[in-house]
């Protein structure tokens, strides 16, 4: 596999001269072991069985490179190995839309299975899925989806090279696969509540054909270890470690993985001030921050934060997740030194972000629904500013008739996490056409009144009206 690592750089560079297509093996933009692993041995795998019709495999890791040494596990696993961290391709160094635009891109997603709307445009690039998170993806012809709700995406890997070329599993690439199923799936500990029995399968099938691979246990703790050394990192380095973005509407927000209490976390100096630049810097309304740690017992310590200056996405998010049943988190509020830091102890221990995820979700798809009304029902406001007399210079604002005023200081400001929107233009009527043919022109006293009412109830008109009644159209 090194050798195949250290050829990806120089097929992107070549590529670009020769107009070769590539065939770029994508993980989450979390990169965490799992992502990392499953990119690079399913990659692996096209390379050494042709499997790209053409287009050469290159595992693409969805970090910037500088972010990488942040993965303390995956740069362990890497070391253990025996690969280089210079032969990786990191997601700032491969132009994917541009290979794209050129017809020079297949895609496939390991470890998650749609594409974040910042990279929507690559929709059409994607061939194949392998993921074991909730399905948000339909399969189709043009793009298989391999889904099963396992621990880890590698045991997904693992089936998929045992079934079809059991031969390229070296010692190399079964190290790899094998800390990451290991990793995932709590050491393997049922009451973890993340293995399955394919997890197992797999994770026996490794151990048996490479009897020398580190002990489980072992392996295990030092991947722990590693994962939980926090140890000199910023706020935002501890953010961006193991974090996965979404959005929904005019609301973008943060999940990220915090490898210590809670209470730790909130008592890191200028942490409200931190979390309000990590939000500017990289335009986030919202963070929530799942913090996990162990017990004397190796049992998971779950608790949650949610961030943000806006007390509307602060509410709302934290209802959301109070409310989810699907699966309930059992939260219990904590006191926070924070006003914009909504804190709790999350009784659920089993519901890792993979299963708040969805909840969060489906909050935006909600979210998204209720502001795209709210803007149709503006856009209405606006149309009756249009036809009411009222709305001319020398009337007070506070004065006007504002049937929807509500839902327009309900929402925020797009981008800027605001609660409310600026002031509206007035607007206004204009004068009366002059014309020395006409006596008593109609429009000399005015625009005719037309209030608010008559408007909706033309509306309804127009909606009850069968179809090729038009005329109400025509009269208003």
């Amino acid at each position: 596999m090194e050798g195949f690592l250290r050829s990806c750089s120089a097929v992107l560079k070549n590529g670009s001269e020769d107009g070769s297509g590539v065939h770029v093996v994508l993980g989450n933009e979390a990169c965490d072991v799992d992502s990392m692993v499953s990119a690079l041995t399913f990659a692996y795998f096209l390379f050494k069985t042709s499997g790209s019709e053409g287009k050469t495999p290159v595992p693409v890791l969805n970090i910037p490179r500088s972010e990488f040494p942040l993965r303390t596990d995956n740069t362990f696993l890497l070391r253990e190995s025996g690969l280089a961290q210079e032969s990786l391709v990191f997601r700032d160094e491969v132009d994917l839309l541009g290979l794209h635009r050129a017809g020079r891109l297949a895609l496939s997603l390991v470890d998650h299975n749609v594409l974040p709307s910042a990279d929507s445009d690559l929709e059409g690039a994607v061939v194949e899925v392998i993921d074991h998170h909730h399905l948000e993806r339909l399969p189709s012809p043009s793009c298989p989806v391999t889904m099963e709700t396992v621990g880890s995406c590698a045991t997904l890997v693992t089936e998929r090279i045992a079934q079809k070329a059991p031969e390229i599993l070296d010692r190399q690439v079964a190290q790899l696969l094998y800390g990451t199923i290991v990793l995932d799936c709590v050491n393997m500990a049922p009451e973890a509540g993340k293995v399955t029995p394919k997890d197992s399968q797999y994770a026996f099938l490794l151990e048996s054909r490479f009897p020398d691979l580190p002990p489980r246990g072992a392996l295990f703790q030092s991947l722990q270890s590693a994962k939980f050394d926090v140890s000199g990192l910023t706020t935002e380095q501890m953010l961006l470690k193991d974090m996965k973005a979404a959005s929904g509407g005019d609301l973008k927000l943060a999940v990220s993985v915090v490898y210590m209490t809670l209470d730790a976390f909130l008592q890191r100096r200028g942490l409200n001030q931190e979390l309000c630049e990590f939000c500017h810097k990289h335009r986030f309304n919202l963070v929530v921050a799942m913090t996990i740690s162990f017990n004397e017992n190796n049992e998971p310590f779950r608790q949650l934060a949610v961030y943000s200056s806006s007390t509307l996405y602060r509410e709302e998010v934290s209802q959301a997740l109070e409310r989810a049943q699907n699966p309930c988190l059992n939260l219990s509020p904590m006191s926070s030194p924070y006003a914009d830091v909504k804190a709790y102890l999350q009784g659920n221990t089993l519901a890792s972000r993979k299963k708040v995820l969805p909840i969060v979700k489906d909050f935006l798809r909600e979210w998204e629904r209720r502001t795209t009304r709210r803007g149709d029902l503006d856009d209405l406001d606006e149309l009756e500013d249009q036809f009411d007399p009222s709305r001319s210079p020398g009337v007070d604002d506070d004065a006007r008739p504002r049937r929807y005023s509500a839902s327009r200081q309900r929402r925020p400001a797009a981008g800027a996490g605001a609660e409310d929107s600026g002031p509206d233009e007035d607007a206004q009527v204009p004068p009366t056409p002059m014309n020395s043919l006409v006596e008593g022109c109609p429009l000399d006293n005015g625009m005719p009144r037309i209030s608010a009412e008559a408007i909706l109830e033309k509306f309804s008109k127009m909606a009850e009206a069968e179809p090729g009644e038009g005329g109400a159209a025509g009269e208003l």
